[in-house]
């Protein structure tokens, strides 16, 4: 794989001078308004970086390691990295970019549940020795193929999977955990820790304090089979509220300090995905066809609608789920758009749904929120679009591409980015700081992150 030192440049517009992220926005809708009107992201990378002096803020105790899943982009990776994050990666794939950007080995956890052998192979011989298992296959595997690696044995807690049967399939339980562990010394695997298996973004804190306090009995039972057990990982689940921060924060690190205060030297990790980037990336989509349908027109003859009720619109785009909205298969919620028009406050609004362009029953991005009447050509954004939103393994053809990715930062947050310790020259060496003033803003695509 060619590395990313091995690239171009791309570069990050400066915001001076009065310039605003909304400016940024505008600028682009402009000029794709004057071209193909393709679908496009704008990433405020000082976003990241305040979320990373928040963490530190409320979990100091616990060093993140950034689910590289959520979005691969090049440019996330390079700050997060600069600001001292690991990194939890599922491929090969995944393992290279991070590579790529000179991280360390003993960063970077290979957490992929169903691993291939050749990528065990490849982070043997790359030495990353820090893999995830929570079955005897993958740790049979794993023996044969990596006999270096450190096991992270995950474990699904009892409080994460009531009510959640897809929570069920990954980790093992507490009961499985002896005999994995008792496995692991016959095959002659290490195991030094365990890792939390978390629903995303969750909200109650006692999920976590269960989570710890399992995880101090799967400690005591690797310790009496003897194994050096020094790594706890609480998993995910962050949603990038400052409030869930401090909510976790009460409830776990007293857990935290009671079962594995510092004399253990027990090393405290968890993995922040979502709470990185989903409010640093805004998604612009143009509506290209629409619809209009009487309402609740499944309950009414289709040559008698009512002549009273007022219209419902189906609002085509230029994204769907079997791209940028990917996500919206495994249920996530996105939330309704801005209309970036600005229509006047007493407009008025009407129920409406946003599809993709596949005319495919699947292709349903937003079920129902209410908008002004729109126009084919007109815009929409959708904010916090950082999360699972980047790859575009649905896509069944090539046309239209992914959406380019615009990257800004304001000088501000620059310059407290480089109070934290990070210098350009030193660490940011891809990127090319370019102005980015009011209404003139610096048009050159960034880095338009691919398949």
């Amino acid at each position: 794989m060619k590395g990313i030192a091995d690239e171009p440049q791309y570069s990050v517009g400066l915001l001076e001078g009065g310039a605003a992220l909304c400016d940024v926005i505008d600028n682009h809708i402009y000029e794709q308004s004057l071209t193909e009107k393709n679908a496009f992201f704008v990433a405020d990378l000082g976003v990241i970086m305040r979320q990373h002096v928040r963490w530190r803020t409320h979990m100091a105790q616990i060093r993140p390691y950034y689910a590289v899943r959520c979005n691969s982009s090049p440019a996330v990776i390079e700050v997060l990295a600069a600001l001292g994050a690991g990194f939890i990666c599922t491929n090969k794939s995944e393992l290279e970019l991070v590579q790529s950007h000179g991280i360390p080995s003993e960063d970077i956890i290979y957490s992929g549940v169903c691993k291939q052998v050749s990528q065990i192979k490849y982070a043997a011989k790359n030495g990353i020795d820090l893999l995830v298992c929570d079955n005897e296959a993958e740790l049979r595997k794993i023996s044969r193929c990596h006999p270096n690696a450190k096991l992270l044995l995950q474990v699904s807690t009892e409080a994460s999977s009531q009510g959640d049967e897809m929570s069920m399939a990954f980790g093992c339980s507490l009961k499985d955990c002896r005999r994995l562990l008792v496995k692991a010394k016959e095959l002659g695997v290490q195991v030094v820790g365990v890792r939390s298996h978390i629903s995303s973004s969750c909200e109650d804190d006692q999920v976590y304090v269960h989570a710890v306090s399992d995880a101090r009995c799967v400690f005591d039972m690797g310790e009496e089979i003897g194994f050096n057990m020094n790594v706890l990982d609480i998993g995910g689940g962050f949603s990038g509220s400052e409030t869930q921060l401090e909510m976790i924060n009460t409830a776990v690190m007293s857990m935290v300090d009671l079962y594995f205060p510092p004399s253990t030297g027990v090393s405290i990790i968890a993995e922040p995905g979502s709470f990185f980037v989903s409010s640093a990336f805004t998604l612009a989509v143009n509506i290209i066809s629409k619809e209009v349908v009487a309402r609740d027109r499944q309950d009414q003859a289709r040559d008698d609608p009512s002549p009273n009720d007022e219209p419902e619109f189906q609002y085509y785009m230029n994204e769907g789920v079997y791209g940028s909205f990917a996500s919206k298969l495994c249920e996530t919620l996105i939330p309704a758009p801005s209309v970036h028009k600005n229509p006047p406050l007493d407009a008025p609004v009407f129920s409406s749904s946003l599809w993709g362009p596949s005319a495919d029953d699947l292709d349903q991005v937003v079920e129902h929120c209410l908008l002004p009447e729109l126009n084919i050509g007109d815009w929409l954004t959708f904010s916090q679009a950082g999360a699972y939103t980047m790859g575009q393994p649905l896509r069944t053809t090539p046309d239209p591409p992914a959406p380019p990715v615009y990257y800004v930062i304001s000088s501000r947050d620059w310059y407290e980015m480089q109070d934290t310790g990070v210098t350009h020259e030193a660490t940011l060496k891809n990127f090319s700081l370019v102005p980015c003033f009011h209404n003139s803003c610096h048009t050159e695509a960034a880095l338009s992150v691919p398949a």
